[in-house]
């Protein structure tokens, strides 16, 4: 009878003691606010080089190819209409280039931007069903003060190409063509920062959803170890 008794008090005991190790590899697997925190940056810092690179080549991406502001086909097909061809082009590869001069310069601003991402909200970030929550944050927390930032770089990058003056060219001739119902902007230095910045965040959030839920995209170990958490944890509430 003692010897059962003994036998169900260790038993017992390292029941007990596995109990708590497992306790205790959860709490160290379990990443801190801090690793959530960081984790989230890197991710959205990865997301913003994704971005850069297509700014680089911005000839080999039409996606970042400059757009009229407005009906952009429309107004391209009737300045193309009334012989403007040569000037239309020449106005797009302009912008084009100069807002891919803007972002690399603008980098420091973008990435410092990602780093002020506080870890009040990191976990609640991290455990949201959505795909892109740290990008809607990023984005509706740094917006204003990208735009603000990134304003006179634009413009900057706007004069250096000569595509301000083009532009003006463009917009006298355009808007005097009878019955425009909007005439276009003589400035475009806001159309231009707000549509970066806009490519910029759909790019982030589309790298943040392959790093939600593609293990090859989690290029760091922290990152690896914080959405890989974030997954397991999410698995369980459903």
């Amino acid at each position: 009878m003692k010897k059962l008794f003994l036998v169900s008090i260790i038993t017992s005991s390292i029941t007990l003691a596995s109990c708590e190790g497992l306790k205790q590899i959860a709490s160290i697997l379990a990443p801190s606010e801090f690793e959530m925190a960081a984790g989230l940056r890197e991710a959205l810092t990865q997301g913003m080089f994704r971005s850069f690179d297509a700014f680089a080549n911005p000839e080999g991406n039409p996606a970042i190819r400059f757009a009229f502001p407005g009906d952009a086909a429309k107004i391209e097909k009737t300045l193309r209409d009334i012989g403007m061809d040569k000037m239309v082009d020449q106005v797009t590869s302009k912008f084009t280039r100069a807002a891919s001069s803007a972002v690399q310069a603008a980098k420091p601003i973008f990435l410092d931007a990602v780093k002020k991402m506080t870890i009040r909200d990191a976990v609640g970030i991290l455990l949201a069903d959505n795909n892109h929550a740290a990008t809607d944050y990023f984005k509706s927390t740094m917006s204003p003060e990208l735009m603000v930032a990134f304003r006179p770089i634009v413009d900057s990058s706007i004069n250096l190409t000569g595509a301000n003056k083009d532009w003006s060219s463009i917009v006298n001739v355009y808007n005097k063509i009878p019955f425009i119902n909007q005439p276009l902007e003589p400035s475009l230095t806001d159309f231009i920062a707000a549509r970066v910045i806009d490519y910029m965040f759909t790019t982030v959030a589309k790298e943040e959803e392959d790093i939600r839920t593609k293990l090859e995209f989690r290029k760091t170990d922290l990152m690896k170890k914080v959405f890989g958490w974030a997954e397991e944890e999410r698995a369980k509430r459903k």
